[in-house]
């Protein structure tokens, strides 16, 4: 416990370089941050050790609404606006991005080539299992449950588990009936 109050003091000496901090916000030691001044971070939001968060220049930022609880070696990179909505939380060894590289060119290193930023967005009331990847061009609705160790990609409705590599929805939760139900991968209730 006593160690959480080194993360906040961590935070309150980050605040004079992170775009924003909320109070009682903290964070772990990290692993690595990268133009921090493109990060806008609420209030209460828990960020344990080992995290990497990245943005790679600065028109881009990441977001992370309030209530936000993010495990260990978080792995966070983006190209443009990245945003992680109120009450989602987010397990130990997870990626999540909203760039990639192009590949076309075979003549040319891939870390040479373009960048493709493609808008990914995390809903309200989320939860990323351990070790999930989140790709750029992923958008999950409000209330998204994505299983551990799945590869994300793609849009996805409120109220969905997600799971597999590559994911695809299992489960909604049927507002007419106020239960859960199977889906088929494209969400449809069977």
């Amino acid at each position: 416990m006593i160690f959480k109050i080194f993360w906040i003091i961590r935070a309150l000496i980050y605040k004079a370089f992170i775009g924003k901090i909320g109070f009682p916000s903290y964070i772990g030691k990290p692993v690595y941050l990268g133009r921090i001044n493109r990060v806008f971070i609420g209030k209460k939001v828990r960020i344990f050790p080992g995290a990497r968060i990245e943005v790679i220049d600065n028109l881009s930022s990441i977001v992370f609404e309030d209530d936000i609880s993010v495990g260990q070696n978080l792995h966070i990179i983006s190209g443009g606006n990245l945003i992680i909505k109120t009450r989602t939380t987010i397990s130990a060894n997870v990626f999540i991005s909203n760039l990639d590289h192009d590949y076309k060119a075979i003549e040319v290193h891939i870390l040479e080539q373009p960048n493709i930023i493609r808008e990914t967005l995390i809903g309200e009331n989320c939860f990323i299992g351990y070790g999930a990847v989140i790709q750029a061009g992923t958008i999950l609705g409000n209330h998204c449950i994505v299983g551990s160790n799945s590869v994300v990609r793609g849009s996805f409705p409120d109220y969905s588990v997600i799971v597999g590599a590559p994911a695809k929805v299992v489960k909604r939760y049927n507002a007419d009936k106020k239960q859960w139900e199977k889906t088929n991968p494209e969400g449809t209730f069977i």
